[in-house]
């Protein structure tokens, strides 16, 4: 890592999960993209899907119990406890490691599907291209990926410091205030990710403004969806 760059995992989310924090049900945009894009010419206990940034492990929760392989890794040793006694508590088969997705410790092309739903969001530029270059590495030719990160169109964006590397730090605006660093995306540099070795099937760009809060808010998030182009 370059001197002065960020760290690719934020400290305040280990504090945020030892203290209780947990995420019970799956987000909509994760189910939606599973069942989409999950190859249809097998078992699903033959379909494997990874996800990096797992936190408790809701996501990885639901394609478990609808009978999918799934791996996830996070750098909260306390989200990763969490998530394995939930698994232990139903049942449910999943490996569940402790990491950075950074330096992902699978082999090459292991997984049909790959899912990060805002956490590599929560790091610099540096370690965001090395994430999605490992994502690139451990998926099969044709797997698909689903990156959802946070807008530069975002209230919070313009509601922070700047950290380095992209990032924006002491946020205390927007629905992302007082949550940590996070790295805002344009469409550029959204495609600037999938410039090579990637084919990007979807890049939806969602908004919604809350003209209740004083002042108005607006959340904005990016939903890409890009495929493992054949070697």
């Amino acid at each position: 890592m370059a001197p002065g760059t960020p760290p690719s995992f934020d400290p305040f989310w280990e504090d945020r999960y030892a203290r209780g924090h947990a995420q019970r049900y799956p987000w909509d945009v994760v189910v939606s993209f599973v069942y989409r894009n999950a190859p249809g010419d097998r078992p699903r206990k033959a379909v494997s899907i990874l996800e990096v940034g797992c936190g408790t492990g809701a996501n990885l929760w639901f394609a478990a119990r609808e009978g999918f392989a799934v791996t996830g890794i996070d750098a909260s040793a306390s989200a990763i406890a969490g998530a394995r006694a939930r698994f232990d508590r139903e049942g449910l088969d999943g490996t569940l490691i402790e990491g950075d997705f950074t330096d992902l410790p699978f082999a090459d092309n292991s997984f049909d599907l790959a899912i990060d739903r805002c956490s590599i969001t929560c790091c610099g530029r540096t370690a965001a291209r090395r994430a999605v270059a490992e994502v690139h590495r451990c998926l099969a030719p044709g797997g698909r990926f689903l990156f959802v990160p946070y807008s530069t169109r975002h209230t919070s964006a313009a509601a922070g410091r700047d950290a380095g590397d992209g990032l924006v730090d002491d946020i205390r605006a927007g629905s992302l205030a007082d949550t940590g660093q996070i790295c805002f995306y344009d469409r550029d540099q959204v495609a600037a990710l999938f410039a090579r070795g990637w084919t990007v099937r979807s890049m939806a760009h969602l908004e919604e403004t809350d003209p209740a809060a004083q002042p108005e808010t607006r959340h904005a998030e990016w939903r890409v969806v890009a495929e493992k182009a054949a070697p």
